[in-house]
């Protein structure tokens, strides 16, 4: 409640800023009378307030039942052994960077190195406002074109990731699951060793066996918390997978039910023979592909998500 009590007070506080900003450059045009710099000030200030305005239309089209969660964001490797296994890497860093940005915190569940390099798979959370609801349209398979390092021969080679986003679940939705349904296996916990290597088998893995959803966690050297944890990433695969069950679109959007490979990615991102990164879906490009790497995504992010209600709107106006 109290989550909910700041996020209206900061809404309302958006408004009011605004409105007063509105009102000031109005009185300060008029003293102006024609002088060239106050009005230059004053055009940069409601440019500002403008691109402030824009974002806060975007955060209010969040209004999903579980858009204000945290979320659980979780990157596989696709085919193409370390080469793959480092632009996953590469992904789970462009995510917490651009939840660092935004103020979030974000906490590492599980992660599988890769033999060489990167990672086979990682599983982090994002804590922080309307994660959930700003993350989502990550959901799909990402596509990186560049000169390996991992080759001798400099050649060119282009690498498969999936990403999977799925809302933390609150007490406020019930999820019933049947204990019998779930299989439970521990084992030890990887990790750099030396004197903090896992003796115990303190890492849980829960396998959902009518759907074949596996979590797991590994991040404390508790099992029970480890356990505890793996059950919430469990209520909240199975409530995305029913929410994308409503939405008729689960066989093309559920990772789990995707090839991660060609024809099958949201988004390209091309370091070479160019620089460009590209969504799919909405056609939002950038050539400053550093930045998008290092956690600039917002531009996709805001497309996706007003593409996302204006076909919503279309729908509801179809019916």
């Amino acid at each position: 409640m109290m989550r909910e009590r700041q996020r209206l007070a900061d809404g309302i506080a958006t408004v009011e800023a605004l409105q007063q900003e509105s009102s000031d450059a109005e009185e300060l045009l008029e003293l102006a009378d024609g002088d060239a710099s106050m009005i230059a000030d004053i055009e940069r200030t409601l440019s500002k307030a403008a691109e402030r305005a824009e974002k806060a239309e975007l955060a209010a089209l969040l209004s999903g039942e579980v858009d204000a969660n945290d979320a659980f964001v979780q990157v596989n490797a696709g085919e193409g052994g370390t080469e793959s296994q480092d632009w996953a890497n590469i992904l789970r860093r462009m995510y917490m960077r651009w939840a660092d940005a935004h103020g979030m915190q974000v906490e590492e569940l599980d992660e599988r190195e890769g033999e060489e390099a990167g990672i086979k798979s990682a599983t982090i959370q994002v804590k922080g406002e309307n994660a959930y609801g700003w993350l989502k349209s990550e959901q799909g398979v990402h596509r990186l074109v560049r000169i390996s390092p991992f080759d001798s021969s400099a050649r060119r080679h282009t690498s498969f990731a999936s990403v999977s986003v799925s809302p933390v679940i609150d007490d406020k939705i019930e999820i019933d699951i049947n204990p019998g349904d779930v299989r439970t296996d521990t084992y030890r916990a990887s990790g750099a060793g030396g004197q903090h290597v896992n003796r115990t088998d303190s890492a849980v893995r829960l396998t959902h066996i009518p759907t074949n959803i596996v979590v797991q966690c590994q991040n404390d050297r508790s099992q029970h918390r480890n356990r505890d944890q793996a059950w919430q990433m469990l209520r909240s695969k199975l409530y995305e997978l029913e929410m994308q069950k409503r939405r008729a679109v689960a066989d093309a959007s559920y990772a789990g039910k995707s090839e991660i490979g060609f024809g099958h990615q949201i988004r390209s991102y091309v370091l070479q023979p160019y620089q460009m990164v590209k969504d799919l879906r909405t056609e939002v490009e950038t050539s400053d592909t550093q930045g998008v790497l290092d956690g600039d995504i917002d531009r996709f992010l805001s497309a996706a998500l007003a593409a996302a209600v204006k076909s919503e709107n279309g729908d509801d106006d179809a019916a």
